[in-house]
């Protein structure tokens, strides 16, 4: 079979190498970006922790009467 790229029968190595990197660049199919994460559970993680300080301040402030 010839190689109708190159009649010649050299071998073009900069040919290989520029498939190679196309492949590369283009990555798997696909492929997703990662969404971002969801703000709910950080906001609640906050107001619990808020939560959790105002209880400790108050029964220590209680606990001090």
């Amino acid at each position: 079979m010839a190689n109708p790229q190159n009649p010649q029968g050299n071998h073009d190595p900069a040919g290989s190498t520029q498939m190679f990197r196309a492949f590369v660049d283009e990555g798997p199919q696909g492929r997703q970006q990662q969404a971002p994460a969801p703000a709910g559970p950080r906001i609640g993680l906050i107001v619990g922790v808020v939560v959790a300080v105002a209880v400790v301040a108050a029964v220590a402030w209680l606990a001090l009467m």
